[in-house]
């Protein structure tokens, strides 16, 4: 017993597959985004060199064919250091994306389906969404101390309240519906409801908002090492390189330029993917495609 809106058979998840490719923007976002995941994945093996080792002869060089990207002022390679930071940026945007769903799932389940937590969780959701996010993120990271796991809990906390707002106001909606009240009167038991029958059918926006989720992730991460508040210099992120390179913009411009396109296109991507999603998933908008 299901919504519309949830992608259970074989068949949906093809014709959902097959919508998404069939829009070019979206099958050349997938295309970049498996590119970047690969090449972070594979970065031991594709990397032309060290991205730690120093190389003080051969700083500040100019794009050619032995330093695809370029030198950083330590003489490092960027190419390499691009495709390593790809792998912290990834991954720093993924783990955002697992915690803030655990958290912005559980507050609005509860929300959304017990009447008596409502109005406490949705205060606290309202609260924590009154502060800009980078803001926010700020503030956590200087309280938990700049690392990269706290980045993580930070950046976490502060998506949560979106994805708790999409989950409570579709719980709203299902938790009156038919099934869920034929559930109950069969006596099935509370969690039993909540996880099989609500939960299975907020996959499609969860799965939509994750997406938005990643790309603010990793933008976010990027802004937080510009700052200085967020990892370590010394470890190779996108951000993180882009800071280190603000003092030679003019003179060695490609120490900005090539992370920040990495950024631009990781960011791009997720953003069309979920425009994608949204369309495909959402059964009004998919009759008009």
């Amino acid at each position: 017993m299901t919504t519309g809106t949830t992608v259970n058979s074989g068949t949906d998840r093809w014709q959902v597959l097959r919508l998404l490719v069939s829009r070019k923007t979206v099958l050349i976002s997938l295309i970049v985004i498996v590119v970047l995941v690969l090449a972070a994945l594979l970065a031991p093996w594709i990397s032309p060199y060290d991205p730690f080792k120093l190389s003080i002869m051969n700083r500040l060089k100019g794009p050619g064919a032995a330093h695809w990207f370029g030198t950083d002022d330590f003489g490092r390679d960027v190419f390499s250091r691009v495709i390593y930071g790809g792998r912290l940026s990834l991954m720093v945007g993924f783990s955002v994306v697992i915690v803030s769903s655990v958290l912005g799932i559980a507050l609005g389940l509860i929300a959304g389906f017990f009447r008596s937590a409502d109005k406490v969780v949705s205060r606290l959701i309202d609260a924590m969404m009154a502060f800009p996010d980078i803001l926010l993120a700020i503030s956590l990271v200087a309280a938990l101390g700049p690392s990269l796991i706290n980045v993580v809990i930070a950046l976490g906390i502060v998506y949560t309240p979106r994805l708790a707002r999409i989950v409570r106001a579709s719980t709203l909606v299902i938790r009156e519906l038919p099934f869920v009240e034929a559930a109950r009167a069969l006596g099935v038991p509370t969690w039993r409801i909540v996880t099989v029958h609500v939960l299975r059918n907020l996959v499609s926006p969860i799965l939509v908002q994750g997406t938005f989720i990643f790309a603010y992730a990793i933008l976010a991460e990027a802004g937080l090492s510009f700052l200085g508040v967020g990892v370590s210099p010394d470890i190779p992120t996108w951000g993180t390189m882009i800071n280190a390179g603000q003092q030679y913009m003019g003179s060695a411009d490609w120490i900005m330029i090539f992370p920040g396109i990495a950024i631009v296109l990781s960011v791009l991507s997720l953003q069309l993917v979920g425009d994608g999603l949204r369309d495909v998933l959402d059964p009004r908008l998919r009759k008009e495609l």
